[in-house]
């Protein structure tokens, strides 16, 4: 009796082992949407009235999150970590476990650069102008995937004065495919000195030339970390002088 229940019992764990351990497997299984297509558009929402935010092209791989109900619209995640949604028809299923295929890859902490698939952006800086404080809006509008002209306007508080500046810049980016890039900046325009008190000081106008460089750090949903340091000259026609401009802060491209 006892070896009979030995016997049972040993071949009830031969045969519910594979199931459990397939289970264990399936655990580390994703579905990816591979582009079968010359091209797939990428959408905003489940249908065609969405409007498109990247155009993959053959071969490309996407985890797929979901499935929506209505029409076969398949929910996915880019690189970047932005959701869209891809027609059904255009794109097949690939599972991918730990040997996954290449581009199979789930979005990760850094993301690919946004300036290659990018049409414009904003950033908040925030810093040193001359050892006083400094804040700087600079929008951006880019011509390619390592250039970008940018308008900027800034203000510097001093103890006795603040600084308004604005002017217009461009900026390379040296590695654009890289998730860290090294970029140079060149910018110039006019800088306004409003003094809090004009019988002590009067109120004055400079133009201004400036150089430096920094980098972009490339994060999920297209935020951009940004460090920068120039060399800025203040000039007019009798005087020049040299400050020194170190700043940071968020951006986004879209």
């Amino acid at each position: 009796m006892r070896l009979l229940t030995t016997t049972a019992l040993a071949v009830l764990l031969l045969v519910a082992t594979p199931p459990l351990r397939a289970a264990e497997d399936d655990e580390d299984i994703d579905a990816f949407a591979k582009v079968i297509t010359a091209e797939a558009e990428l959408r905003s929402g489940p249908g065609v009235s969405h409007r498109v935010i990247h155009v993959a092209s053959r071969g490309e791989t996407f985890l797929i999150e979901g499935r929506e109900s209505s029409g076969y619209w398949l929910k996915v995640a880019l690189p970047d970590g932005r959701i869209a949604y891809v027609l059904g028809d255009t794109v097949e299923a690939v599972a991918a476990g730990p040997d996954a295929p290449e581009g199979a890859v789930k979005p990760g902490f850094f993301a690919p650069p946004a300036l290659q698939t990018a049409r414009g952006g904003f950033a908040m800086m925030a810093g040193f102008f001359d050892r006083d404080g400094y804040v700087e809006l600079r929008p951006a509008l880019v011509l390619a995937p390592a250039i970008a002209i940018e308008p900027y306007a800034g203000l510097s508080l001093q103890r006795d004065a603040r600084r308004f500046v604005f002017g217009v810049g461009g900026t390379m980016v040296l590695m654009p495919d890289w998730p860290v890039a090294p970029f140079v900046h060149i910018g110039g325009g006019v800088m306004h000195e409003d003094p809090n008190d004009e019988f002590v000081r009067a109120a004055a106008d400079f133009y201004h030339a400036r150089a430096g460089g920094g980098f972009f750090v490339s994060l999920r949903w297209r935020i951009l970390l940004r460090a920068e340091a120039n060399n800025t000259i203040l000039f007019t026609e009798d005087s020049y002088a040299n400050v020194q401009t170190y700043y940071g802060g968020l951006g986004t491209y879209f």
